[in-house]
């Protein structure tokens, strides 16, 4: 008998769709996974990376609240660096090349030996719909499987196309069939557009010279993705740095006519951040070089992913372009770069738990989104798995504000503001930064995974017994005050910039010594990790800046704890402009934090709206 029944049901096995079975799984529900290929569960289908500026601060998040990702990176990862250690510790950001292989296969055993959770090999075609509320999906082999909850993590393969100068092909990525279940998403009224992406070419390493190109080396002072990670994992390889140069950007512009994205067959919008070689070439003639980075997919392989060199243009054009930069002069290329476009659905007919205001208990998470990254799809999969099944539960929803994780700011900005292109997140996009760094994720949001009871209660005492020790070195320093006893063991260069009678805090303050040196003088704790004392350094020195930004939190939250009515007519408010009734009943805000971030609503309309709603009493706290 077919077993057709489960609590959860999530489509898709990419990172959002991984995040999101293991988190319904791991809190009880009976999940399924349906996916196209169990084989390419967890694959990376750009390149080998987790983490980078802010997208390293998701995967810390992430960790703390229960996710695998930072498990995953720490067990693969070939190659670790920490990001803008030359500015402030709120742009500090970590990022690892993973040997993507292994990465794929140890999600695929994670998924594989969960509790819970059933995998299934085949194609969701259709959405099963009753009453504007999810029942079950429906699969190319006219399956049927029933669900209350439904979390849709399709990537790129909702009627995905891909494009190889005049070259077309329909899949999800390259080798890879799409997936046509957006037909069903628009004949049940979803709004559904069309994004465009890309990837460069893989070629192989043996045919690399080496001897031409910069080498980039790990961190010697090396970190962990997990917070539960009991050993540092070690850099073993190196990546390398490679530049375009005139040759280059002479024949991509000699070609430009042939990359569909400007013979116009790609209409759809691609990624700012990240445009393909012939884009960057095209806006910026006057720059005489952009640079690559030539990253290796592993320690098993011998292809490099050439980071940076994005294209659709010909197969022929795109050697002629790999072969014209210095040390690429004869390199064969395993895998042609491409474009590809794909459905999405604009994010801001969600709700702030990531369900459908549509289509009761159906959830999109990952690029469906508009988003683009791993981090990103990943931080979307765990959020839409733990809120529905916290809705099956009939407890309240999982939301965290934009003032406690960059997860917050993610959910925030696609839901309030939506998307024109696809989204990346980056520092800039959080207003309270330096209170959002990498390195106190746990204290930010461990709890939260306590109470979602996906980090166990000895990962919890852990990590509050590792804050502890933070607090205790940071009162250490501001009150203890040095005497004979810790200068005995010093040489007289140390004792230069230190003297009788001051605190540690106060030569932290001097940056004159390193942490390491100040360590060995404050002898009840010269033996604590090196982590602690970089974290109480940072909040030594920024003590002042962050006060005052918890005064900004702390204003901050006074809005978002005033909970606005789900079904609340806006319409009801006098003087509030048209374009702010418009956008206030499509948006649907929970808060009037979230109400005063719409765009088209300013200042005046929120004060007319907390009048009414406290006028009215119909305002609620949390």
């Amino acid at each position: 008998m077919l077993n057709n029944k489960y609590d959860v049901i999530v489509v898709g096995g990419g990172h959002a769709g991984i995040e999101a079975s293991l988190a319904c799984s791991r809190m009880g529900s009976k999940t399924l996974l349906i996916t196209i290929n169990i084989d390419t569960i967890g694959k990376m289908s750009c390149n080998p990376a987790i983490g980078g500026i802010a997208k390293g601060h998701i995967v810390r998040e992430l960790d703390a609240l229960g996710a695998e990702m930072a498990k995953a990176t720490d067990k693969t990862g070939i190659q670790y660096r920490m990001l803008n250690l030359s500015k402030g510790p709120a742009v500090h950001a970590p990022r690892a090349q993973v040997d993507k292989k292994a990465y794929q296969t140890y999600m695929q055993h994670v998924v594989e030996k969960q509790e819970n959770l059933y995998i299934l090999q085949d194609n969701a075609t259709e959405l099963l719909i009753e009453n504007q509320t999810i029942i079950g999906i429906k699969t190319a082999r006219n399956n049927e499987y029933y669900a209350s909850k439904i979390i849709l993590t399709t990537g790129t393969f909702m009627q995905g196309l891909i494009h190889i100068g005049e070259y077309q092909e329909a899949a999800g990525r390259m080798g890879d069939p799409p997936s046509t279940i957006s037909l069903s998403l628009k004949k049940a009224g979803l709004e559904v557009g069309r994004l465009k992406t890309g990837t460069p070419s893989r070629i192989d390493g043996n045919t690399i010279d080496f001897s031409e190109l910069e080498e980039q080396k790990g961190d010697d002072k090396l970190f962990a993705f997990s917070h539960f990670t009991e050993e540092y994992p070690q850099s073993i390889i190196s990546c390398y740095i490679a530049y375009t140069n005139e040759v280059t950007h002479t024949i991509i512009n000699e070609h430009l006519n042939e990359s569909p994205m400007f013979s116009g067959k790609i209409k759809s919008v691609g990624p700012r951040y990240c445009p393909s070689i012939e884009d960057k070439i095209y806006r910026f003639s006057d720059k005489g070089r952009h640079q690559l980075f030539l990253e290796p997919e592993g320690i098993n392989t011998n292809e490099y992913y050439i980071n940076g060199l994005s294209s659709s243009l010909p197969e022929n054009v795109q050697y002629k372009v790999i072969h014209s930069i210095n040390g690429l002069g004869n390199a064969h290329i395993n895998r042609i770069g491409y474009a590809i476009e794909y459905d999405f659905c604009p994010p801001n007919q969600l709700k702030m738990t990531l369900e459908s205001k549509l289509i009761h208990g159906l959830y999109l998470a990952g690029q469906i989104n508009g988003t683009s990254g791993y981090e990103e799809a990943a931080a979307q999969g765990f959020w839409a798995g733990v809120n529905s099944v916290l809705a099956l539960r009939k407890e309240n929803p999982f939301i965290i504000t934009r003032a406690e994780s960059y997860i917050g700011v993610l959910i925030d900005d696609l839901v309030t503001k939506g998307i024109e292109d696809p989204y990346r997140m980056f520092t800039s996009r959080a207003e309270y930064r330096l209170s959002l760094r990498y390195d106190n994720a746990d204290k930010r949001l461990i709890h939260y995974g306590r109470q979602l009871g996906l980090i166990s209660s000895e990962n919890y005492e852990y990590i509050k017994n590792k804050l502890n020790i933070v607090d205790e070195i940071i009162h250490y320093c501001n009150n203890h005050h040095f005497n004979l006893e810790d200068f005995n063991n010093i040489s007289d260069d140390i004792k230069n910039y230190t003297k009788l009678g001051e605190t540690p805090a106060t030569v932290i303050r001097r940056k004159q010594l390193n942490i390491e040196t100040i360590r060995e003088l404050c002898l009840p704790f010269k033996n604590m990790s090196l982590e602690n004392w970089v974290i109480a350094e940072i909040n030594i020195i920024y003590e002042g800046y962050l006060k005052r930004q918890q005064e900004e939190i702390d204003r901050f939250m006074k809005y978002e704890k005033e909970i606005i009515p789900e079904n609340f007519d806006y319409n009801k408010v006098e003087g509030l402009l048209t374009e702010a009734k418009v956008k206030l009943n499509k948006i649907r805000p929970i808060s009037v934090g979230q109400a005063a971030r719409i765009s088209g609503v300013n200042p005046t309309d929120i004060s007319l709206l907390i009048l009414y709603l406290r006028g009215k009493k119909e305002v609620k706290y949390y």
